[in-house]
């Protein structure tokens, strides 16, 4: 058997379950993502002149991987999720392998080139493993288990190899201010599913010991994206592709700073860094 076709998740779609509509015939293979002829573009079947200036970007992005624009309600927060992961700082083995490459005098391409393939299993790897981690309670809460009790048994697995479960904790924050809102936003909006209710039994069982009352292990960014991308129906893989799309900018900003404020083949020690961007500032109030 072909090692693609086995994967998890992985299975041969018809155009109508791609999201194409009707099969339309024609020879050798086909796509159902986007059509192009002369004077005309169309992305799932929709015209890019006219989804231009009416549909975000991040609405866009969600149309060519599910096949369907989604919902204003979903649209916004799969926006904050993009939004969410766009940077976080010089720290990251992906900024600095795109400030690295930039310093060489790469071009900007092959320096987000470069940060993009510095994602790993232990850098940009989590939102996957922690969705899958998430889908293996779901089984055993969908076998007749309460939330909690599948939980415990998930989490008790996965600690007799690692100490925290994907999703969980940080490095520096103690409480992730991006995975907050966007658990917010997901329930004010009504879309928080199973998914977020399985992702909120493990912080309750991680945390129910009496000794992590003083050090709680909280639910951070990557671990709040995989149960809200589980609830809006992607696949895993799929899902660890968003926090790549989402990142880009990111990557392609660092990387356009080393090349305008700092000397080429610098030594780059990410602990040596200081802010001096502009003060904390509020948005505007037309931002609502």
């Amino acid at each position: 058997m072909n090692d693609e076709a086995s994967r998890p998740g992985r299975r041969r779609v018809s155009p109508r379950q791609a999201g194409g509509g009707s099969a339309r015939t024609g020879t050798g293979w086909a796509t159902a993502l986007t059509r192009i002829a002369p004077n005309d573009v169309e992305v799932r079947g929709y015209p890019v002149d006219e989804m231009m200036g009416r549909v975000s970007f991040a609405e866009a992005v969600y149309l060519l991987l599910r096949g369907e624009l989604p919902s204003r309600d979903i649209g916004r927060l799969f926006g904050a999720v993009l939004v969410a992961s766009i940077d976080h700082g010089v720290t990251p083995p992906s900024t600095i392998a795109a400030r690295h490459v930039a310093s060489t005098g790469a071009s900007l391409r092959n320096s987000v080139a470069a940060g993009i393939l510095g994602f790993g299993s232990y850098h940009g790897g989590d939102i996957e493993s922690c969705l899958r981690f998430l889908q293996a309670g779901l089984d055993i809460h969908r076998a007749g288990s309460p939330y909690d009790e599948a939980a415990s048994r998930v989490v008790a697995a996965w600690l007799e190899r690692a100490p925290t479960p994907p999703g969980f904790g940080h490095r520096i924050h103690t409480r992730d201010p991006r995975a907050a809102r966007l658990l917010q936003m997901a329930h004010e909006l009504d879309l928080d599913g199973e998914h977020c209710r399985m992702l909120r039994a493990v912080e309750r069982v991680l945390n129910q010991d009496p000794a992590r009352a003083s050090d709680p292990v909280p639910i951070n960014v990557d671990g709040a994206i995989a149960a809200i991308c589980g609830d809006l129906g992607f696949d895993p893989e799929i899902a660890n592709g968003v926090f790549i799309i989402a990142r880009v900018p990111g990557l392609l900003a660092h990387a356009a700073e080393e090349r305008t404020r700092e000397a080429p083949m610098r030594e780059i020690n990410a602990k040596d860094h200081h802010y001096d961007g502009p003060a904390r500032r509020r948005l505007p109030e037309t931002r609502k």
